[in-house]
């Protein structure tokens, strides 16, 4: 399965870039890449994943936050959805404590913005390794070979190095998390329609922070899922940290040709 085309997608505040593989013939199905990622991260993947499937609606795939924007429009428009994958994530983030602040955590989100916009900041111009070293430090689920693979798209060169070359707003995670109660996530994952599976890293983010509350969120969410959605639920735990996708495409290929295929994946470890 090879790259079809690249693609952009005009919005008000410029273009959303875009990638596509395989065969016009199937339905399509779009995958969201974690925060401050890009397309390139399902470089590994994709080509291993069945192509040309005729799925009767939209299908969602998505890593990290990406998981979680593809929950989110999942439960929004749940007619539009047929399958949602998540790829050591969760469809819906779940924080007490920023619920009950949520008028004072959306005021930071709009004053980042106008900082942003109105500061005048030229981007900064870094050498292609320190530029690797510097991502590779900042994220150590990412090894060397998948960091480059990340830059190779996340960056641009100019004459005397590389800049990044993504939107500076996403960098503040205020202007997109949604937080949720746990009687909102009940009520979101009644609404979805769609067969969900959980790929769980078993070091991934929510064993790397080891938090008690964090812990306990996971382990509602799962339940609430496993609750609602019934035999539409799977979930899988696999070796390996945060990028299971590109660290491992293979293994995560085969769980999720499986699940695409209408197939019972293996079950959690």
């Amino acid at each position: 399965m090879g790259l079809l085309s690249e693609l952009k997608l005009a919005v008000p505040w410029g273009h959303i870039a875009t990638k596509a593989w395989g065969s016009l013939k199937g339905h399509p199905v779009l995958c969201l890449h974690g925060w401050l990622d890009n397309a390139n991260s399902f470089d590994r993947l994709i080509p291993l994943l069945p192509q040309a499937l005729k799925w009767n609606r939209f299908s969602l795939m998505g890593h990290s936050f990406g998981g979680t924007v593809a929950g989110m429009f999942s439960s929004v428009f749940p007619e539009m959805v047929d399958k949602l994958i998540l790829l050591d994530s969760l469809p819906f983030i779940l924080d007490i404590n920023e619920v009950n602040n949520v008028l004072t955590y959306k005021r930071q989100a709009i004053e980042h913005v106008l900082q942003l916009e109105a500061s005048q900041k030229p981007s900064m111009v870094i050498g292609p390794e320190e530029m690797l070293q510097g991502l590779l430090k900042n994220n150590t689920h990412v090894g060397e070979e998948c960091g480059k693979l990340l830059l190779q798209r996340g960056t641009k060169q100019v004459a005397s190095g590389l800049v990044l070359n993504r939107d500076r707003r996403i960098s503040w995670p205020e202007l997109g998390f949604d937080y949720l109660s746990r009687e909102l996530m009940q009520l979101a994952t009644q609404k979805l329609q769609a067969h969900v599976l959980i790929i769980k890293a078993a070091h991934g983010l929510s064993n790397v922070r080891k938090d008690q509350t964090d812990q306990e969120l996971l382990l509602f969410s799962i339940s609430v899922l496993r609750t609602v959605l019934k035999e539409r639920f799977q979930f899988v735990e696999i070796p390996g940290n945060h990028y299971i996708h590109m660290n491992k495409p293979q293994q995560v290929a085969e769980i999720v040709g499986a699940f695409l295929q209408g197939q019972e994946v293996a079950p959690a470890s």
